[in-house]
């Protein structure tokens, strides 16, 4: 049973993407550890969301969030465009703020029931944004967890391009 836990581990699952042109190393010497990418995961204080309306047209807004137990997990009204996106195609790009240090995350959004939503996230929203998760009428809450992540760190490029692969 120890080897099911290590297939988790994302370390075991760090590899390069594939940019043809770039001059991405294929060898993995010079790969980003995962507590790089959970750092700014973590750290950054706005992210961009892009979602997928009906149409198939691309979909980006600004919104608040945190990474919590590797998800991670943001709030937005009911009717918003981005939750109706979500509720039709649930797959989504969540990317930090810093471009210089870019972190992508491909994933999927799950819709939460109160119940569901762990106690923690609720005191990490507070201390973040001195704001209540949830707190506004009519929001409703998501969690995304990661398939893909990449790592983009422009000062480390091209050796520190980095992909994690949860599928």
């Amino acid at each position: 049973m120890a080897d099911a836990g290590k297939a988790r581990d994302p370390e075991t699952r760090a590899s390069r993407p594939h940019m043809k042109g770039y001059g991405v190393p294929q060898v993995l010497e010079g790969i980003l550890p995962w507590e790089w990418a959970r750092e700014r995961l973590s750290k950054s204080h706005n992210y961009w969301l892009m979602t997928v309306r009906p149409d198939c047209a691309p979909h980006a807004m600004p919104v608040w969030g945190i990474w919590l137990d590797e998800a991670w997990y943001c709030a937005t009204e009911a009717r918003s465009r981005k939750a109706r996106n979500l509720a039709k195609n649930p797959t989504c790009v969540v990317c930090t703020e810093n471009a210089d240090e870019a972190v992508i995350l491909e994933g999927v959004a799950r819709l939460l029931a109160a119940s569901e939503i762990p106690r923690q996230a609720y005191a990490d929203y507070q201390t973040k944004y001195g704001w209540e998760l949830g707190s506004t009428e009519g929001s409703v809450l998501f969690e995304v967890r990661p398939r893909l992540v990449f790592a983009m760190p422009e000062e480390e490029f091209p050796k520190g391009v980095t992909r994690w692969n949860f599928a």
